[in-house]
């Protein structure tokens, strides 16, 4: 997992403070306050219609922010037109001009600066080699790839040395195979030219192989910032909880002392608070993979007698559905490897023990309404 860049001692590069933005009646950001780091890659991640894009364009200046201040590089750009702040951008859609040869469409920045055409033809030449497409400058978008269009969008964001770059969904137009490439040809040239990155996606395998730090919102808010390590193993809120990687969430009770009771099981939950009065319902959340059965006893710590009822058979591993084995008969999902699963001896309808390791069970006091799938 990447690590987030900036020392504690740096300042932020990019300020965005207490911003803004309605639409109407409709608010589409609430208050939203970041900083971001130079030379950092940072994801803004979430379901679509939760602000992100229009966090991203109220930064760019594309959709100026009812209240709030924006700062880069210690200048308030919250008033400037997006021409007269310090950006380069891509966009879903490529929007490459389809009457400009790759060159020109590279070009076209640094042409509009009046730079001399020697120092724009070196620029072109050191860019198209560093994507990737040394001999594609002559053709023109329509005869490219949609993968090569990609990677020219990025030159052409890029041909103006600029001190912030936003990508908004760049891959999401692409196939899987695609998109898997190029997002780790973006991570690399990110990190080669050392700008300074926001990216917007709903894609949370992209969010956690690429960025430096992510950027969950929803609905108007950020729910969490941290690096794709904070957010996978320490959501800080059932959506997050919800909405990066899979989750199994589930109705149980305070048992006091920091302990939870699952279907009359009494488990060990590290962080788990007191706040919830005894036998007060609460939310147990433990993901599939952090489950255990090897050499899983009735004596081992936190172990749960459970039922099998489905062997769902995913490649690489197995998803096994378990219920509890007490009259509420809890059901939850584990996931086993494939080669933990040879040594197994499960089958439909068999009695198994598996533990749920207190240091990966999180508990949240509130009622969750969570989505059956992760997006």
């Amino acid at each position: 997992m990447c690590e987030g860049k900036p020392m504690a001692d740096s300042g932020a590069y990019l300020k965005v403070e207490n911003l803004t933005k309605k639409f109407g009646d409709f608010t589409a950001l609430k208050d939203i306050s970041l900083e971001i780091f130079e030379g950092e890659f940072v994801c803004f991640l979430g379901p679509s219609g939760c602000g992100k894009t229009t966090l991203l364009r109220a930064i760019a200046g594309l959709d100026i922010q009812t209240h709030g201040r924006v700062e880069q590089a210690g200048l308030d750009i919250s008033g400037l037109p997006p021409s007269e702040r310090n950006f380069g951008i891509v966009f879903q859609s490529y929007a490459l001009f389809p009457n400009l040869t790759v060159n020109r469409n590279v070009a076209y920045g640094l042409e509009n600066r009046k730079t001399p055409k020697p120092k724009i033809d070196a620029k072109v030449t050191e860019l198209l080699q560093l994507v990737g497409l040394p001999e594609q400058g002559q053709k023109y978008p329509a005869q490219l790839s949609g993968g090569q269009q990609q990677r020219v969008a990025l030159a052409r964001a890029l041909a103006t040395s600029p001190g912030l770059l936003l990508l908004d969904e760049p891959l999401s137009a692409l196939d899987a195979k695609v998109r898997a490439r190029l997002r780790h040809e973006i991570k690399d040239l990110q990190l080669k030219v050392g700008v300074t990155t926001i990216m917007v996606t709903h894609d949370q395998e992209e969010a956690l192989t690429m960025a430096d730090r992510i950027v969950v919102m929803n609905e108007g808010i950020i729910e969490q910032v941290g690096t794709p390590e904070d957010i996978y193993s320490r959501p800080e809120s059932p959506f997050v909880a919800d909405f990066v990687g899979t989750m199994n969430f589930l109705t149980g009770t305070a048992a006091g002392n920091g302990n939870v009771k699952l279907d009359g099981v009494e488990l060990a939950a590290i962080g788990a608070t007191d706040s919830a009065a005894d036998g007060n319902p609460i939310t147990i959340c433990i993901r599939p993979e952090d489950i255990v059965t090897r050499g899983v006893t009735k004596d081992t710590d936190n172990a749960v007698p459970a039922v099998v009822e489905t062997l769902e058979f995913l490649g690489s591993f197995y998803r096994v559905t378990l219920h509890t084995q007490g009259p509420e008969r809890t059901e939850f999902r584990a996931d086993f490897s494939i080669n933990l699963m040879r040594d197994l001896d499960f089958f439909e309808g068999g009695n198994v023990v598996v533990s749920l390791p207190a240091d990966h069970i999180r508990v949240y006091g509130e009622a969750v309404t969570h989505s059956d799938e992760a997006v």
